[in-house]
């Protein structure tokens, strides 16, 4: 029979047969008559047992002499054991190359990230994603992207690329990154906004983006990065900002949903968590009520008048779980002040926007855009900024837009708050801020 290269998820399925297994070496315990090696691969981990005879005086004295962490080819028979602890069966081999060999000693724990600072875990990160819990994390993060765009796609979205190179006043000055354009000041793209924007006065309906955005903020905290992967969706033809909050509530379900239903058991038993509650309408309440609640039941004043600090988006997340039994809370109607030039402002001042909140924090920011050009403009002067800086973006609602709204938000922070981490650095393949720019 033709041996197979395979996983080790799928051993089970071929006892007796000869199989290649490629993988790193896990751990070895070289006894008196056998020696046990326990491969890893991104699927799970096996059991190799070898005895210390002079049939396998070779494989013997490689294994004797093997590193932790080598890379080995396997080529053995499949074999059931109900007494092997790992899986219920082990291979044994009748050859075992190495492939590549680990130096002796690690720079970092790979069995316990607690006993290595996360400083340096970073910057090994490539043996740090090794664990376990990261491959599983990585492995959902895929399964979250993917539902999200078959949503998406289901529901007649196009996918667009809008560019990462802008002109540089085009973005807010003080948070961008500035580059030489051939010989032009140019900065790194926030975030997707003004084109998410150009595409509905394009016709395009219904649009998303998932890529990179970049932050100059010198922020130290654990919920901020200089890089991040942003998650953009934009709407048109809706009659209020309602629509948008329904749509993200219903892709947020799908996805969360799908999640749950590929990995719930893995996440439960890896990461002790179970997936937030898709079976409850996500609970809206405006800014104003939030505050009254606060203040009310929770006796928090905040100095902040026209926003949140990061105590009351908690607060805000308790009440929502003990009334709601949601992780999630919608709160709408922020004053204009705390919102942008190109959120559309009601009758009486405050914002068409939203903030949705997620365990804790605010995850995303949604918005009723500004579509009419004369309104846009004269927002654009309450704010400060002088319309002629962006006037190539005025122009997109100069031809006929319709009304529309949108949000977008990072991925690594909606990844760490699923997943109950601590640290936006951990929910991040590699993670960039202001003092990292290595691996």
């Amino acid at each position: 029979m033709k041996m197979k290269n395979m996983y080790i998820k799928n051993l089970n399925k071929h006892y007796n047969e000869e199989i290649t297994l490629q993988a790193f070496v896990d751990n070895i315990r070289d006894l008196q008559y056998v020696q046990f090696v326990v491969l890893r691969d991104s699927s799970g981990k096996v059991q190799v047992t070898i005895e210390k005879n002079d049939d396998f005086k070779e494989m013997v004295d490689l294994i004797s002499n093997l590193t932790l962490e080598s890379t080995v080819k396997v080529t053995g028979k499949v074999i059931e054991n109900p007494k092997v602890k790992l899986n219920g069966l082990e291979i044994i081999p009748t050859n075992i190359i190495v492939t590549s060999r680990s130096l002796p000693v690690l720079p970092i724990d790979i069995k316990d990230k607690e006993k290595t600072l996360r400083e340096t875990r970073l910057d090994y990160r490539f043996l740090d994603l090794r664990r376990a819990e990261n491959n599983l994390f990585f492995k959902c993060q895929t399964v979250v992207l993917q539902a999200m765009r078959e949503y998406w796609v289901n529901n007649g979205f196009i996918e667009i690329q809008s560019p990462k190179i802008s002109g540089s006043n085009a973005e807010s000055g003080a948070e961008v990154f500035k580059l030489d354009y051939f010989g032009t000041e140019a900065c790194l793209s926030q975030s997707p906004q003004f084109y998410k924007q150009m595409a509905m006065a394009a016709g395009f309906d219904k649009v998303f983006e998932i890529g990179p955005a970049f932050r100059a903020e010198n922020s130290h905290t654990s919920y901020h990065a200089t890089e991040i992967f942003m998650v953009d969706a934009e709407i048109s033809w809706i009659d209020s900002v309602e629509d948008v909050m329904d749509m993200q509530e219903e892709w947020i379900k799908y996805f969360l949903n799908k999640l749950r239903n590929t990995y719930g058991n893995e996440i439960k038993e890896t990461f002790n968590v179970e997936i937030s509650n898709t079976d409850v309408k996500f609970p809206r309440i405006t800014f104003t009520e939030a505050k009254e609640l606060l203040k009310d039941k929770y006796n928090y004043i905040s100095e902040k008048t026209d926003d949140f600090e990061r105590r009351e988006e908690e607060l805000l997340c308790e009440y929502a779980k003990e009334k709601y039994n949601s992780d999630f809370m919608f709160v709408t109607k922020f004053p204009k002040s705390a919102r942008p030039f190109y959120h559309n402002i009601d009758e009486f001042g405050f914002s068409n926007s939203y903030d949705l909140l997620f365990k804790g924090v605010e995850i995303t920011t949604g918005a009723h855009r500004e579509h009419r050009a004369d309104v846009l403009e004269k927002q654009i002067i309450e704010k400060g900024i002088d319309p002629k800086t962006l006037q190539f973006y005025i122009d997109f609602f100069k031809f006929g837009c319709p009304p529309h709204g949108g949000f977008g938000f990072g991925m690594a922070r909606l990844m760490m708050k699923i997943f109950d981490i601590d640290n936006i650095r951990e929910a991040t393949f590699i993670y960039r801020g202001p003092t990292r720019l290595k691996p």
